[in-house]
């Protein structure tokens, strides 16, 4: 931020928030290197409900830590109260563990905040004001001054990536303001600049949660979640033992052209899809290529799972693609198995949704239908159809745990 001597203030005054040990030495970040998978440590019981998930509470009371990469470990004095975030499914961990309203900024609020409000009606007393947060994609570095955040919920190799940045400004805004801590290379095992590739570690998307949740202080917020989470799996996991064998499926992007995802393999943004084991009709396609109608012709998917289909404009998107002179000839299209998922960077709320609705999109047999949906809310199914506890999820978020 702006200091009141009129330049930038040095991260001495925030006094309740370090960056340990990591710092930029020969190109890279120190302090990460010895970090474990499980590293971390959470506020003592005074202030955090379950302190034995992931360590314990720290010697000096008013203090706790939090370790990923490539970030390293990270030191709080209390939960931050303003914090950036770009990727979406950093923005869903912090709604998620209750800290929505401490969001200052993401990659497109305003789109990406249209699509969660269709998830969040089905969780009573849980919203977002995405109105004030600012876009953070590619952002200047005046941006983040003026944000003046608590911690960068986000990736610093990512925003290296980004044409404004290299790894000096990350270092800059890590110290004249507040730490980074997020990762997101992870979405598809992606190789990470030169300046961090000795030091890049890949997780699951609920492992990252994991991490972030001892940023907040919100064990418990997180043991819930993934208490449902892990019941949700399970009944996925039983239904499909019992059906048959998966249809052939293919997953894409429908915007000016088919931009083809894979079903399987690793990557967060799979951890929605990877479950199912589904046949991919298109897995010899590389992720994010374009192909034409013949291509998708060719693989003849039985069903079609539409990237960023959910929301107000799927029935215009799917209208397109049936009105389409030669799609008629595709199986899923012939038999009306073409269904909207939502979008690939979702957090963890986005995921239990995405589990549910895809598991009845190849499932129905096993889990009920998906219904008929013209692009409103997500579907309001009675307690007996639904595959996770909505209340439990909500209760959650609430703090109710």
């Amino acid at each position: 931020m702006s200091g009141e001597d009129g330049g930038h203030e040095s991260s001495t005054r925030r006094e309740y928030v370090k960056y340990g040990s990591a710092v930029i030495g020969g190109g890279l970040l120190a302090g990460c290197s010895e970090q474990s998978e499980t590293t971390s440590t959470v506020p003592p019981a005074s202030s955090q409900a379950d302190t034995t998930a992931t360590g314990t509470a720290t010697s000096e009371a008013e203090r706790y830590a939090a370790t990923l990469s490539p970030a390293g470990t990270v030191e709080f004095g209390e939960p931050p109260e303003n914090v950036f975030t770009v990727l979406l499914h950093h923005a869903d961990m912090a709604i998620a563990l209750g800290h929505g309203e401490s969001l200052n900024g993401m990659y497109n609020p305003e789109g990406f905040g249209e699509i969660y409000d269709l998830l969040l009606e089905r969780l009573d007393g849980v919203s977002v004001d995405w109105s004030g947060l600012a876009d953070t994609w590619n952002p200047d570095r005046e941006v983040l001054y003026e944000l003046d955040s608590d911690v960068h919920l986000e990736d610093p190799a990512l925003m290296t990536t980004m044409q404004a940045w290299d790894t000096e400004d990350v270092e800059e805004i890590r110290t004249e303001i507040a730490p980074w801590f997020g990762n997101s290379l992870s979405r598809n095992h992606s190789e990470p600049p030169a300046d961090w590739a000795d030091q890049y570690q890949y997780y699951t998307l609920w492992e990252i949660f994991g991490k972030v949740a001892s940023v907040f202080g919100e064990r418990a917020r997180y043991e819930a979640l993934s208490d449902v989470r892990g019941s949700l799996l399970s009944r996925i996991e039983s239904g499909i033992r019992e059906a048959e064998e998966p249809p052939l499926t293919a997953r894409f992007l429908w915007r000016d052209g088919i931009w083809v995802y894979p079903l399987n393999g690793p990557g967060t943004v799979r951890a929605h899809t990877r479950v199912f084991d589904a046949e991919d009709a298109l897995a010899d396609v590389p992720s994010g290529t374009r192909i034409d109608m013949e291509g998708l012709i060719e693989a003849d998917p039985e069903v079609i799972l539409v990237d960023g289909g959910l929301g107000p404009n799927w029935e215009s998107t799917r209208r397109e693609l049936y009105d389409d002179p030669v799609a008629g000839s595709i199986s899923a299209v012939e038999s009306d198995q073409v269904y909207p998922i939502g979008v690939r960077y979702g957090g963890p709320i986005m995921n239990l949704f995405q589990l549910e609705m895809i598991a009845k999109q190849l499932y129905p047999d096993q889990f009920g239908e998906w219904p008929t949906y013209e692009g409103g809310p997500y579907p309001e199914f009675s307690e007996d159809e639904r595959l996770f506890d909505r209340r439990r999820v909500a209760a959650a978020i609430n703090g109710d745990v």
